[in-house]
């Protein structure tokens, strides 16, 4: 549907009319009044005037029980301490749990989601995990990640809307492999959508594996810790995030011995919702 300012007809539904009855709004509904007003100003920039930019909660699953039948995810703390190390410095207030089963997961988002935030500008988490599509594990099991991130939604965490919820998820989304391909380059005050303000971004893009060394953590993080500590003063997130994604697509290829593993690219996905431009410094 075309962009236009509400008229006399205003707006509906796609559904069928009861009883033949006329929808509200319509032709015989008053013509709106004009009032010769200076428009009210807008900003297309996410304040940051408040006592505190917010919170970062880092949850960082590790060890699994041994009927989920996953593996022990070395190099996770690397990422954990990385990302630690960058959010503090830009001022968040940061948490780290450990090996967190579903059940605590969603209690310490749920607490932090019940939070006062009426002070802070912004609220991050940091989901280190196995994964599927849709689902993350705790360490007993899997569970569905919009479970997690609905307890933040604008008609459940009243004092973050119209703020930044910031969702980092570096977890598998699915066994594909990419194997690459060669190419050639040259070088206010208003009503809003329960689902707004969100930014999802995802290790990997849906259905794919997503990489992690052992040693120096998963290739998401390095990068995201890096370009956030290289521009996160003077970009905008979503630049920001782009440069990331460059640097894994770019930088990064799998080293194996397992048939099939070996060569391989990941590419992440990031999901916006966000309504204006976020930057992490006035």
């Amino acid at each position: 549907m075309s962009a236009r300012r509400p008229g006399p007809e205003g707006d509906t539904t796609d559904a069928r009319q009861d009883n033949g009855k006329q929808p509200a709004g319509s032709l015989s509904a008053p013509s709106p009044m004009d009032v010769d007003a200076k428009p009210h100003s807008h900003s297309f920039r996410y304040s940051l005037r408040y006592p505190s930019i917010g919170q970062c909660i880092i949850i960082n699953n590790k060890n699994f029980d041994r009927r989920t039948g996953m593996n022990q995810r070395n190099g996770t703390d690397v990422d954990a301490a990385n990302v630690c190390k960058v959010f503090t410095k830009l001022g968040y207030a940061v948490k780290i749990y450990n090996d967190q089963t579903t059940d605590q997961m969603m209690k310490i988002l749920s607490a932090t989601s019940m939070h006062d935030h009426s002070n802070s500008a912004s609220f991050v988490c940091v989901l280190l995990s196995h994964g599927d599509e849709g689902v993350i594990f705790g360490t007993d099991g899997p569970v569905q990640l919009q479970s997690l991130t609905s307890l933040y939604r604008g008609d459940r965490c009243k004092t973050l809307v119209g703020k930044p919820k910031l969702f980092f998820i570096q977890a598998c989304r699915g066994t594909d492999l990419d194997p690459g391909v060669e190419a050639d380059s040259a070088d206010e005050t208003a009503k809003i959508p329960v689902e707004a303000d969100f930014l999802y971004a995802f290790s990997t893009a849906p259905g794919y594996y997503s990489w992690r060394n052992t040693m120096t953590g998963s290739w998401f993080i390095q990068s995201l810790c890096d370009m956030i500590s290289k521009y996160g003063r003077e970009l905008e997130l979503l630049h920001i995030m782009t440069r990331v994604n460059h640097k894994v697509a770019v930088e990064f290829e799998s080293v194996s011995n397992s048939p099939g593993f070996n060569a391989r690219k990941q590419i992440p996905c990031i999901v916006s919702m966000l309504t204006k431009e976020m930057y992490f410094c006035p």
